[in-house]
């Protein structure tokens, strides 16, 4: 997970929520409350659809995976956390970024 040249206000928020986030889990963990961050990678959004097919091009050859990433891939990863299947899970940043670091 890293910011990008250009967007350190942008960085420094979600930088701000994964801090926020860990202390929340350590707080609250012992009334069986979970705090976990969604950190998502290059996702095709409305966002990304107005950008020039070459810097999409250039996203994704950065990427293990070859492509960018589905809005449900990053909805699945919610349901997950949303259910008794993470149970154990607190205080973590699960990327969904196809590998990219």
């Amino acid at each position: 997970i890293q910011g990008n040249a250009g967007q350190s206000n942008y960085a420094a928020s979600k930088a701000g929520i994964v801090g926020f986030s860990k202390s929340i889990a350590k707080e609250l963990g012992s009334r069986n409350i979970r705090t976990n961050v969604i950190a998502p990678g290059f996702i095709k959004t409305e966002m990304t659809e107005v950008l020039d097919p070459k810097v999409v091009e250039g996203w994704a050859a950065a990427i293990p995976m070859k492509r960018a990433g589905e809005a449900e891939e990053v909805a699945n990863v919610c349901v997950f956390l949303g259910s008794d299947l993470s149970s154990y899970v607190n205080g973590q940043v699960i990327p969904v970024d196809g590998g990219m670091l």
